[in-house]
């Protein structure tokens, strides 16, 4: 960072630290052990649609990477877009194979990421519940390197638990590098993984 930065109070941006997300097993164990939310077996990763022959080499590339950790010849992956605009990728494996599932999500970004789609990526996520059918997500940010949970209310609004949210904060310092600004705790409303 330079002079001119310090003064204009500009700040250096944080490089994206996939490896961020190795720290997510063992959070499904503090979750788990400490709140009663297990994992269910799916993770998302969300990133700026990208269009034409791109996409289509993307879907491939992605599902033809996650088939060679499989070896089932079907890729467990599902494509969609939001009502925002972003593109959603869906990935699915046993909910007790946590580690595989984050391989997963950290081979689909580093992919993204070497193939120059790193600028589009926005977050990856990992879905819990508990057995009161509440769900809650871990999200990483890919741009701020950071973690954040996300409780959304199962009434059928846009409403979340923000009780809930500040208390798996506490719960998760000693494992994951939790986003400190609350105001870039954005909702996934309806994000694949979570339902």
């Amino acid at each position: 960072m330079g002079f001119l930065d310090v003064i204009l109070g500009r700040s250096k941006p944080v490089r994206p630290d996939l490896d961020q997300l190795f720290g997510l097993p063992s959070a499904a164990v503090t979750l788990q052990a400490g709140a009663g939310f297990t994992p269910t077996g799916l993770g998302s990763v969300c990133f700026a649609s990208v269009e034409g022959g791109a996409f289509i080499r993307l879907q491939e590339d992605v599902r033809e990477l996650l088939d060679a950790g499989t070896g089932t010849g079907a890729a467990p992956v599902e494509f969609s877009q939001d009502g925002y605009g972003y593109t959603w990728l869906l990935v699915r494996r046993p909910a007790d194979d946590v580690a595989a599932l984050v391989n997963d999500l950290h081979a689909v970004n580093t992919l993204l990421q070497d193939g120059g789609f790193g600028p589009q990526l926005l977050c990856s996520l990992l879905g819990f519940r508990d057995e009161g059918h509440r769900s809650l997500a871990l999200v990483y940010l890919y741009k701020r390197g950071t973690f954040y949970p996300f409780a959304p209310v199962a009434d059928g609004t846009d409403k979340r638990d923000n009780g809930l949210e500040l208390q798996m904060r506490a719960l998760l310092g000693d494992d994951l590098r939790i986003e400190e600004d609350l105001a870039r705790w954005f909702p996934v409303w309806g994000a694949p993984g979570l339902k």
